[in-house]
């Protein structure tokens, strides 16, 4: 069984599942940045506090139903949870290359393991989402978010106007310069680090902040209502054991 192959013999070169979708890689070049906004009150800049992160590469899309089901049918990963906004055992959505979502934090964290790589620092996330640590409220940049760029509440309904999550890379008008997808809106993407109400604590040096209360949830998803919640800066918690509809993950890898 391939992920389990590798968990075992430590072995960092899985990039795709063996047979369904590739994951593609795009490198985020490194700098130095400010992390927060004034927006939210969780996610002010700490005044003098400046980042640097280190090259890296973060998946194009968050994982897909595809993508995951593979490390399921090897017997690495524990099937997401079912239900009516669950992407899980529906299989029009998982042929749609729809993102799996009503995953747990160590759902997301072991499938990352078994697959050689890591889910993204909250630092990592936030520089990746604006393009390389430019001061802007959007992935794209200072528009508004409405349904042009992201999956998002709009037109009556989740999802703009259908009640789900829409395929991966659905919205290319919100992508980064870069050109990751979905860093605003569809499913809210686990992060490595704990989740505190500041960022007093969280390390300069990019790595992720090991004390705090449950887990960093950031991008919004397609139930957000109000382009203010699909901003960069907005956060969210989870505890590691819980799972919603709305979230879901992508994985990141050090620069080859």
């Amino acid at each position: 069984m391939k992920y389990l192959a590798a968990a075992v013999v430590g072995l960092a070169c899985l990039t795709a599942p063996a047979h369904g979708q590739a994951i593609e890689w795009v490198t985020i070049p490194g700098g130095q940045f400010k992390l927060g906004t004034t927006y939210f009150k969780d996610a002010r800049p700490v005044p003098g506090k400046i980042y640097t992160i280190k090259t890296f590469e973060m998946s194009k899309t968050v994982v897909t139903v595809e993508q995951y089901k593979e490390c399921v049918l090897e017997g690495g990963c524990v099937a997401p949870s079912t239900g009516t906004y669950c992407n899980w055992g529906k299989k029009v959505r998982e042929r749609l290359k729809h993102p799996v979502n009503c995953v747990t934090w160590k759902q997301a964290d072991k499938y990352a393991k078994l697959m050689g790589v890591r889910l993204p620092t909250e630092a990592e996330w936030e520089y990746a989402a604006t393009s390389g640590g430019k001061s802007q409220k959007y992935p794209w940049g200072e528009e508004d978010a409405t349904c042009e760029r992201a999956v998002m509440y709009g037109e009556g309904d989740f999802g703009c106007g259908r009640g789900t999550t829409m395929p991966v890379c659905s919205k290319p008008k919100g992508n980064t310069i870069q050109g990751l997808c979905d860093m605003a809106g569809n499913v809210w993407q686990w992060v490595q680090d704990k989740y505190q109400d500041s960022y007093v604590d969280t390390p300069a040096d990019g790595s992720p902040l090991e004390k705090g209360v449950g887990r960093v949830m950031r991008g919004g998803s397609f139930g957000s209502q109000g382009a203010g919640n699909l901003r960069v800066g907005s956060r969210a918690r989870g505890v590691e054991t819980s799972l919603g509809a709305g979230v879901g993950f992508r994985l990141v890898r050090q620069s080859r």
